[in-house]
């Protein structure tokens, strides 16, 4: 027998594609994250500009379906639309890791440029999968986490780290330590059994993960500033009518002009917490710094090999 939720959301997918009013939204992340909190006002700017005739549902913190099955769920259409840690797709692409390497683009105007140099690419390989782009919302830069003080790559040697895509594997590959695959929600209990002893995320993960009960040092090494996309199943979108189209697309750039801007205060903010929480928040030694670039630059040229027509079109529209 199929679990009750798959069940009523199967109707109400049956009755979506006749009188389009229900749609759901898988995402990852819980209710306190940034990027959430964008996506229920995004689906209540539809909600409010169609009169109620599209009701877009938020199914948060991975409820409905887990992180690493949402783009194959929107793409053959049992949800609607959903949003992702984009790096997630990077074994599809190459494209879809541009914003993973280490040092491309650790500056919000970096990080904006860099995403206008690879969204023409991004969307023309979502659009080949039969999905479409709605908005992105960035995460504020990735930095260290770690049990022990670190002032250079060999404090790390052989620990385990956190990955969440295939770019951070490799990451952890170079910086000599072992890379362990952990979704956010498992965090806490990863690094609380030994799973893992590091990991480079964001000071908003941290703060929703109360990192100060797993780990007591955070180094802002901010290393580059990641991305969530946003997308939607292509034909679920062409049966919509074009006035309701338009304001999808119009929240869509709504929400994520809010995203760009909200981010730097909530990194400020989230970095706080770490601090009030009693981490020890510091800048990275100048060793530390020299080795992790020396990994980017290895990585970009990596980056750049699995697809050079692409990826060397990237660059050269990217100017940081």
């Amino acid at each position: 027998m199929k679990p009750l939720k798959y069940t009523l959301i199967a109707s109400s997918l049956l009755a979506t594609s006749v009188f389009a009013t229900t749609w759901h939204m898988p995402t990852p992340y819980g209710d306190g994250n940034l990027s959430t909190q964008l996506a229920y006002e995004f689906a209540e700017e539809v909600k409010e500009k169609t009169g109620g005739d599209l009701d877009i549902t938020v199914h948060s913190g991975g409820s409905l379906v887990k992180h690493l099955e949402i783009p194959r769920s929107v793409r053959t259409g049992q949800v609607q639309m959903g949003e992702i840690f984009m790096a997630i797709m990077g074994n599809e692409d190459p494209v879809f890791k541009h914003d993973n390497i280490p040092f491309l683009a650790s500056t919000y105007p970096d990080a904006k440029s860099l995403w206008e140099a690879a969204k023409p690419a991004v969307e023309e390989k979502l659009a080949k999968s039969g999905m479409q782009l709605l908005y992105t919302v960035a995460w504020p830069a990735q930095s260290l986490y770690t049990k022990m003080p670190v002032s250079d790559l060999a404090d790390l040697k052989g620990e385990k780290m956190r990955t969440n895509s295939p770019s951070t594997s490799r990451l952890a590959d170079l910086m000599g330590t072992v890379p362990t695959t952990v979704q956010v929600p498992d965090v806490p209990q990863a690094f609380s059994t030994g799973i893992i002893q590091a990991m480079v995320t964001s000071p908003s993960t941290g703060a929703d993960t109360q990192a100060w009960d797993y780990v007591s040092y955070y180094t802002d090494i901010k290393a580059w500033i990641p991305k969530n996309i946003v997308i939607v199943n292509k034909r679920a979108f062409a049966r919509l009518d074009k006035d309701t189209q338009k304001i999808i697309m119009d929240a869509a750039q709504h929400v994520e002009a809010e995203g760009w801007k909200r981010v730097v205060l909530r990194g400020e903010s989230d970095t706080q917490i770490l601090k009030d929480n009693g981490m020890t928040v510091s800048e990275p030694t100048e060793t530390f710094v020299k080795e992790l670039k020396e990994i980017g630059a290895t990585m970009a040229s990596e980056w750049e090999a699995e697809d050079p027509a692409t990826i060397s079109k990237i660059l050269e529209r990217y100017q940081p």
